[in-house]
């Protein structure tokens, strides 16, 4: 006999960042609220798996193709930020002062599945549209850096700026952990490669 309270701990527990913990007090907290908000709540999951996919363009999740950021004509289509997840174009929205557009890859270089066709879609996009710049921001780390490397490497001859954000940010840390500020400060600071 399956034991929902127990499966329910074991499903939250397989979320990023939530441990054994953190799921148990979830599940306790869900089972305290009233029917309607449980009902809402896996409506929303529902809905938000169902009616999300990738942007043609920047590969970001969107509910529409292409996104708001893409299909935003006040964005400066002249300078794209390369980022590793979605959560990365959301910590750098946050700051509410880069106007660019951007390239998610779903990882960096190395562990990214599907990281060449995604970078090839990338050099599209440069040799297709007036890209002048191309800030790479990737987690600062060895990985991270060898994906900085490697791009600066295969961009530089398409004969654009390429720049990474500047760190004052803990290496190894996620970008999804930092505040607006230190984020604004990053890309304000930015260095070429």
């Amino acid at each position: 006999m399956e034991n929902p309270i127990g499966n329910l701990i074991n499903q939250l527990s397989r979320l990023p960042g939530i441990g054994e913990k953190t799921a148990q007090r979830l599940a306790y907290y869900i089972i305290e609220l009233d029917e309607a908000r449980v009902k809402d709540l896996t409506d929303s999951i529902t809905r938000a798996k169902e009616n999300s996919g990738f942007c043609s363009i920047c590969n970001n999740i969107t509910d529409k193709d292409p996104c708001e950021i893409c299909s935003n004509d006040s964005r400066n289509k002249k300078l794209i930020c390369v980022v590793e997840q979605p959560k990365d174009v959301m910590a750098i929205e946050r700051g509410k002062k880069y106007k660019g557009l951007y390239h998610v890859l779903h990882g960096d270089i190395i562990s990214s599945v599907d990281g060449d066709e995604k970078i090839k879609k990338l050099i599209e996009r440069i040799r297709d549209n007036e890209v002048e710049e191309i800030i790479l921001t990737f987690t600062p780390n060895a990985s991270g850096q060898a994906s900085i490397i490697y791009l600066s490497e295969l961009l530089k001859p398409l004969g654009i700026k390429v720049t990474k954000i500047a760190y004052g940010l803990p290496y190894g840390s996620d970008m999804d952990f930092f505040d607006k500020d230190t984020i604004n400060i990053a890309i304000a600071n930015r260095t070429e490669i």
